[in-house]
């Protein structure tokens, strides 16, 4: 099981109210989803020639995340295709979601710069990380 990632809020993502910024969460779901490639693929494999892209991202507010909470993220596979998937994120405050939100991602090929199948092994690590398998 891969452990959440644990994010630490910064006095600059915070606005005049003192909640974290809508536009930071993108970056705290970029962190968690890169925390969870790296255990799952490790720090060797070649992500300019085969890596993903985002192609969109939803994101769901459901509480205020403020200066001094300490949220954490879990990343979970929600759909495998044949170029694309999607993972789901869970930002957590102590036992509580204060944010959900989902992205879809292409597999993509720099070289040719098109999307390309996703290969048999990266979908065997993405199916690690299936709700139920979590």
């Amino acid at each position: 099981m891969i452990e959440p990632y644990q994010i630490q809020v910064r006095f600059s993502d915070c606005d005049m109210m003192g909640h974290v910024n809508n536009a930071v969460y993108l970056s705290y779901i970029e962190m968690a989803r890169i925390h969870y490639f790296t255990h799952l693929f490790g720090t060797d494999r070649d992500w300019k020639k085969d890596g993903v892209l985002v192609r969109k991202n939803e994101i769901e507010y459901l509480k205020p995340v403020l200066f001094r909470d300490e949220p954490s993220i879990r990343v979970y596979t929600t759909h495998i295709g044949n170029s694309s998937f999607v993972m789901a994120y869970e930002l957590h405050v102590g036992s509580e979601i204060y944010t959900k939100a989902q992205s879809v991602l292409v597999y993509f090929n720099s070289e040719t710069q098109k999307s390309a199948p996703i290969p048999e092994e990266f979908k065997v690590e993405l199916e690690k990380l299936y709700k139920s398998n979590v």
